[in-house]
């Protein structure tokens, strides 16, 4: 009994750091979206607070050079890691990047919305130990649990960091990209995890079973890809949203570029792959629980598309674009569960 009840504390509170990510995801994105990346100047306080402030009056008149200077200071040390580790050529880039040295009014709604976004970073860290800790059931009987939670803990501590050298760089694109597909690679983790602790069960015939692996395969391939692409869509949106300073936002579409178009294309690609997958479901399996799954997934693409397309055409609102990005997160979530449940 007292065993069963340490199975069900471990999958509760994997399942818990799994929903804690997702939101942290939903908030990063809003961060973005309302361009509250340095909304805290600083890491891991901000403004040098626990607490931050809720007013400008509140920090001292040169609150802009110092902490400026800070950053300098900290970016410094992050470069010459780079340079010790071999990365001279990702080194030089940071260290060249001239948004280093900006700066930023305080603005309040910016700081309370990446506060809460630290907040919830906190939160993931506290399930994610204590999911390692009730794992320990598993030492004598499945250590690749142990294994994974550890790994799940290690990764989100490497996030963290990841996050701080985010503010340290002044938001370096490329620190941003990695940012989230670690995000991706935890939930990803803890799903395997998660999953190793429930009985073994075959669902599926070698033949079938090799077809829709493949098809999973591929569409989390392709899911990845577009997360990757949609990041870097993202990234052309910051350029030019802080060039015009965030007005005329029925503009930017126009000047995003090749990247946007490309992420727009190849939703297609997404789409055709995805829809193919979800009818091998229900033409090679009589499973319910797959296809429950399957329909959960083509329900998530849906809405995810339909997402894109109010981004499209309705000049990038900023309510929208964390759920676009959480949808994206839930499908690879999905297709990894899937993809479990079929091997």
């Amino acid at each position: 009994m007292q065993t069963e009840r340490k199975v069900l504390y471990f999958r509760r509170f994997g399942i818990l750091t799994i929903i804690a990510i997702y939101l942290l995801i939903a908030v990063g994105g809003l961060v973005r979206s309302t361009g509250s990346g340095m909304g805290c100047p600083d890491w891991p306080r901000c403004f040098g607070q626990w607490i931050p402030p809720t007013a400008e009056t509140e920090l001292p008149t040169d609150y802009r050079e110092v902490f400026v200077k800070n950053r300098q200071e900290k970016n410094a040390k992050f470069v010459k890691l780079l340079q010790l580790v071999g990365f001279t050529e990702f080194a030089e880039k940071v260290n060249s990047d001239p948004k280093v040295a900006e700066s930023e009014p305080f603005n309040a709604l910016k700081t309370w919305i990446e506060y809460l976004n630290r907040v919830f970073g906190v939160l993931v860290g506290f399930f994610i130990l204590l999911t390692f800790v009730f794992s320990f059931i598993y030492i004598s009987t499945d250590r690749s649990i142990v294994f994974l939670s550890g790994l799940g803990l290690f990764l989100v501590i490497v996030q963290g960091i990841l996050g701080a050298f985010v503010v340290y760089t002044n938001l370096l694109p490329s620190m941003i990209t990695a940012h989230m597909i670690l995000a991706l690679v935890i939930v990803g983790v803890l799903i395997e995890a998660i999953f190793r602790t429930y009985p073994k069960k075959r669902f599926l015939h070698y033949d079938d079973k090799f077809l829709i692996i493949s098809g999973l395969l591929g569409v989390l391939g392709l899911s990845l890809l577009q997360v990757v692409l949609g990041t870097q869509v993202r990234e052309a949106v910051d350029a030019v949203s802080s060039a015009l300073n965030y007005q005329n936002r029925e503009t930017w579409i126009d000047q995003l570029g090749l990247a946007f178009y490309i992420h727009r294309s190849f939703s297609i690609v997404v789409l055709l792959g995805n829809a193919y997958l979800i009818y091998l479901f229900f033409k090679k399996t009589k499973i319910i629980l797959l296809q429950n799954w399957a329909k959960i997934l083509g329900i998530l693409l849906l809405i995810e598309i339909l997402t894109g397309v109010i981004l499209s055409y309705l000049a990038l609102p900023a309510f929208m674009q964390p759920v676009h990005l959480l949808l994206a997160s839930l499908i690879f979530g999905v297709q990894y569960w899937l993809l479990r449940l079929c091997k």
